[in-house]
Order: C-alpha cells, then sequence, then structure tokens
C-alpha cells in the first residue's frame, strides 16, 4: 500500500458455491446475526464504504452502525460516529424517495460531470466528487488518491461484483474478508462474487490467508491480496 491512497478492504459474503444472489438477483439476506455483526465491525473500523448503484438500488438502504461499543470506539479514535458512506454510478440514476436518503449519515456520491448536474442543487449527497469515463470505466487510482486527500485512510468495499472487479483490475484492494453462507443457490444467471471480464490463472489475484473462524455453520476467511 503507498501513501497517495487509502488502505482499501473487501466485506463480502457468499453461499457454498460463490454466489451473491439468486439467479433472480434478489438482495441477498443469507447471511446470519454474527455475519451482520461481522460486517458492522469492519465498517465501523473505516473511515469511509463505497458501493455501487445497483448495491443501493436492491437494498434501499445501508448498514449504519448501531453497537455501542462500536460507537463508542469510533468516538474515542476522533471519528464520527458513522463513516461516509460512497456511492459510486456512472448514470447517478438513484430515486431520491428511498430511505438511504433518510439514514442519518454522511452521503458522497461519485459519478461524472453531466450526470451530477440533477443532483448538484439538492441536499441528499453532502459531496458530490465528478470524474471523467476512460473506456466507460473510472480512473480508480486517481478516484483513490483524491479520497485519500480528503482525510479517507481506510475504505470499505461492500459490492457489487462489477465494482469489486474494478477494484480487483486495478491491484486497489489489500484485504478481503469473506463470510462463507452455508447454502447452495446454483444458477448460470446468479451473479457470482467478481463479475467483469475475469482473470486468466497465470494473471489472477492471489490471495494469502490470515485467519479463519467457524461460528456455527458459517466460515469467516480474513485474506490479505499478495502483491505481483
Amino acid at each position: 500500500m503507498t501513501h497517495t491512497r487509502p488502505q482499501i478492504i473487501a466485506i463480502l459474503a457468499v453461499s457454498a458455491d460463490g454466489k451473491i444472489a439468486d439467479f433472480r438477483h434478489s438482495p441477498a439476506r443469507f447471511g446470519s446475526k454474527t455475519d451482520k455483526a461481522h460486517l458492522e465491525t469492519q465498517i465501523a473500523a473505516a473511515d469511509a464504504v463505497i458501493f455501487g448503484a445497483n448495491t443501493l438500488r436492491a437494498y434501499g438502504t445501508t448498514l449504519t452502525v448501531t453497537q455501542p461499543q462500536l460507537l463508542e470506539q469510533r468516538t474515542q479514535q476522533g471519528q464520527t460516529p458513522q463513516p461516509v458512506h460512497i456511492v459510486i454510478t456512472r448514470k447517478a440514476n438513484l430515486n431520491p424517495e428511498i430511505s438511504f436518503f433518510q439514514q442519518p449519515i454522511e452521503r458522497w456520491l461519485i459519478t461524472t460531470a453531466n450526470n451530477a448536474l440533477f443532483w448538484q442543487h439538492r441536499s441528499e449527497f453532502n459531496r458530490i466528487l465528478t470524474f471523467p469515463l476512460l473506456s466507460d470505466e473510472f480512473d480508480l487510482n486517481l478516484m483513490m488518491n483524491h479520497l485519500a486527500n480528503l482525510g479517507i485512510r481506510r475504505l470499505a468495499v461492500l459490492g457489487g461484483s462489477e465494482l469489486v472487479a474494478s477494484f480487483l483490475n486495478t491491484n486497489l484492494i489489500d484485504e478481503i474478508y469473506l463470510t462463507i453462507c452455508p447454502l447452495i443457490l446454483g444458477g448460470k444467471t446468479s451473479p457470482s462474487l467478481v463479475s467483469g471480464q475475469g482473470f486468466l490463472e497465470s494473471t489472477a489475484p492471489k490471495l494469502e490467508l490470515l485467519s479463519t473462524k467457524v461460528v456455527e455453520n458459517e466460515v469467516f476467511l480474513h485474506y490479505r491480496v499478495r502483491r505481483p
């Protein structure tokens, strides 16, 4: 990790066969209360979390820090009660009526200059950051550099699979927290953990296992992404 970008972790949950949703692309709610508490713990350790527009549309809300000990931990570290919640989207065609915009959090939007126009003079987002597209993709290195300059030291990537693929493609994820949930979804159209074009075996990101924990029927894995 360099000093020009945040430390970036991905916090993800999958079925035993590596799916993040069923063949209808229903919002995934198969994680247990233990997994939700684990997710909240990692969110509480971040300065900001980032997720794609499809993830926001699927759930309509974002997960906030509610555990008293985690809120106290953030206070003692001089942080705000909640991390910044960042929506990254090329089109920014979000419904301003969803519950996300009523949650007591600081919201940032990352999009293109043209698609930011609708939101510029509205109150839903506390900060709007615009970046050009390069071959229909954002320059994530430039973006992460900018977030670091805004004080984001630890960033948690929450999904979806396209966003995770983009971060892996640009070699930006440092660590992955992965929960394996005890069900099999199957289906050739069911989304998997990482979408995009995919990787060849020879160039695939390699992982170093840092820890494992089994709670009832779930397996919690913590990986470091090995640098090439």
